[in-house]
């Protein structure tokens, strides 16, 4: 059944561009218009980009209010977020591309967050609530040159809520629902998430305040005979002041504190436990920009610390802290012509026996041409200066073609990347497995493409191959190099069809490969769908559809793998605004047909739920 699906999916996708050239209704597309930035830092129509960037609007997180924003990334092709379906305060695993997850790196307001004290350097995303996001753009493949270290297979950009140009706006944001598996299904209300925010701006200065929290209980996070219950509590507030000089040159500070708590049980074993993680993150910030006649000089920086304590029958304490800046030139010379020069430092420390620390500091070039017959290519390329490991060249040639069609346009492009990953302080130095002669590994990435669009209809086709020389892993004796490669490539497509100005479908497909190592925990097939109606001008309703596929995973108790079975979700979202630009309110069901499945060895996944919440701006 499961293959007879895939390929009528296949076949479906395959002719979508016959079915458009027939579409004659008048419905308005915005593909032609679309802003895409993260692939180069300007501005460019999605037709100019040399990437299928993905893009996660504010309308589109306002229609999927009562998700994670890991639930909603993870409904985007090539990318799986183990941990997400499940229950809150798991631990994310984010595998792009069939890459690990150091080899993604996550941006918060343009500025590189990561938790150096963490064993692969990555960005806990449970540290970030949705109620302060205003967009996400998600770059697939390698884009160190841009973005340096751990750039490898993704970067996540999330832009944060802008402020309001009312002297005063508030919004607040609560949502209550149940937890409950499959087997249990008592509709108990024990999933609980509130945020305000308040921001304005008043002459040349503007300002945001925001407060947020989430609590959960009603499951256990392993599956054990007694289920005794863990709890997960969240929170998190924020601030922000920008003050704008002159039409020229302005600057904003900001300032973030989260506290998370979640319970947790023996792994090994499979017990229930009275165990818990505290984790702790202090950030301040500081950005400003300064115009002129064809460019702009930026500068982002930001001081974050990380506290976190497993308190288990092994407790430990982490610390650490980072400090990274970016410091750049945009210039346009025309139409044609992009550049960007810049700097880019950060010195990641963190307590183990004895503070550790390094310094990375990258110097970079990137240039955008967009011909006036069709012709696109961003190059650019990134010198690594690592205090361990010296310095190192990574670049990227990025080309496209777009031939103009009367209501769109055709797309082919191609890439050839290189990625360098520097092994982290808790790899060289940490308290488990600590290796110092660790070698950085490197990858290199090709890809090439198809994008279509046309009447209402945008349809993307990628093929990638990456292969990662000397990766990382934890052996027998702590972290090692494996010699050689591990290959991972796969295709992706993408379909976003406007059928009438009320009903829109969007779908994707991936099949990912790897070779080298166990592939733990990556589907080889992945399909997401969704139909969007609009019933009214005031409510908007989806049905969700999702289905992963076979994949291994890692028996610890035994250190033996195991195929997991595949699996299928169905979730539906309503949202009904009472009061236009004040009041909406939103219903939302995962898992409609409570189906059960295994997402991780011996750890607890949801079954049907239902969350309902509002949405109040003044």
């Amino acid at each position: 059944m499961n293959k007879n699906f895939i390929g009528l999916c296949a076949i479906g996708l395959a002719c979508m561009h016959v079915v458009a050239q027939q579409q004659k209704d008048s419905t308005k597309t915005h593909y032609l218009d679309e802003v895409v930035v993260s692939d180069s830092r300007f501005e460019l129509k999605r037709e100019n980009s040399g990437k299928t960037v993905i893009k996660i609007t504010a309308d589109e997180l306002e229609r999927n209010q009562g998700r994670t924003i890991a639930e909603i990334i993870n409904t985007r092709s090539g990318i799986e977020i183990v941990g997400s379906r499940g229950r809150k305060g798991a631990i994310y695993g984010v595998y792009a591309r069939g890459g690990r997850g150091r080899q993604v790196l996550v941006l918060i307001d343009g500025v590189r967050v990561s938790d150096p004290s963490s064993s692969s350097q990555e960005y806990d995303l449970r540290l970030l609530p949705i109620s302060n996001i205003e967009s996400v753009e998600i770059i697939k493949g390698a884009a160190s040159t841009l973005y340096g270290t751990n750039a490898a297979t993704a970067v996540i950009n999330i832009t944060t809520k802008k402020v309001s140009r009312e002297r005063i706006a508030l919004n607040v944001l609560s949502s209550m629902g149940t937890n409950q598996t499959a087997n249990n299904q008592n509709y108990n209300i024990s999933d609980f998430s509130n945020s305000a925010q308040l921001n304005g701006t008043l002459g040349k200065l503007n300002y945001l305040a925001s407060f947020s929290n989430q609590y959960s209980n009603g499951l256990s996070a392993i599956v054990t005979p007694e289920n005794i219950e863990d709890d997960y509590s969240n929170f998190s507030s924020d601030i922000k002041v920008g003050y704008e000089f002159t039409d020229n040159f302005k600057i904003a500070v900001y300032g973030n504190h989260t506290k998370l708590r979640t319970q947790f049980d023996e792994s090994f074993g499979l017990v229930d436990a009275p165990y818990q993680f505290l984790s702790e993150q202090k950030r301040a910030g500081l950005s400003s920009e300064y115009t002129y006649e064809k460019g702009s000089i930026h500068f982002n920086g930001a001081y974050t610390s990380y506290v976190s304590e497993s308190q288990s029958a092994f407790p430990n304490k982490y610390e650490g802290d980072n400090l990274v800046f970016d410091v750049y030139n945009k210039y346009i010379f025309n139409d044609s012509f992009h550049t960007i020069a810049g700097i880019n430092y950060l010195i990641d420390e963190s307590e183990f026996e004895v503070v550790k620390d390094f310094t990375i500091t990258d110097p970079y070039v990137n240039m955008v041409y967009v011909s006036p017959f069709g012709l696109n290519l961003n190059v650019g390329g990134r010198l690594n200066n690592h205090s361990e490991y010296g310095a190192r060249l990574v670049y990227n040639v990025n080309p496209s073609y777009t031939h103009k069609l009367e209501s769109g346009y055709v797309k082919v492009l191609g890439s050839y990347a290189t990625s360098y990953i520097t092994p982290s302080l808790t790899q060289l130095f940490g308290f488990f497995g600590a290796n110092p002669n660790l070698e950085p590994e490197e990858n290199i990435t090709i890809e090439g493409g198809l994008e279509f669009v046309n009447n209402g209809v945008r349809m993307s086709t990628l093929y990638f191959n990456r292969d990662e020389n000397q990766p990382i892993i934890y052996g027998l004796n702590g972290y090692e190099n494996i010699e050689g490669f591990i290959d991972a490539q796969g295709a992706e497509v993408e379909l976003d069809w406007n059928l009438l100005e009320t009903l829109k479908w969007s779908a994707n497909y991936t099949f990912t490969e790897r070779k080298g190592d166990n592939a733990i925990r990556i589907p080889k097939h992945k399909i997401n769908t969704s139909l969007g109606y609009k019933l009214s001008d005031k409510t908007h309703a989806s049905i969700a559809y999702s289905y992963t596929g076979n994949r291994l995973d890692t028996d610890f108790n035994t250190f033996t793998d195991v195929a997991l079975s595949p699996f299928s979700l169905l979730d539906f979202s309503i949202n009904h605004t009472i009061i236009p630009n004040k009041l909406n309110v939103f219903l939302f069901a995962n898992n409609l047909l409570n189906e059960e499945y295994l997402e991780i060895i011996g750890f607890t996944t949801k079954g049907r739920n239902f969350r309902i919440g509002m949405n109040l701006s003044l």
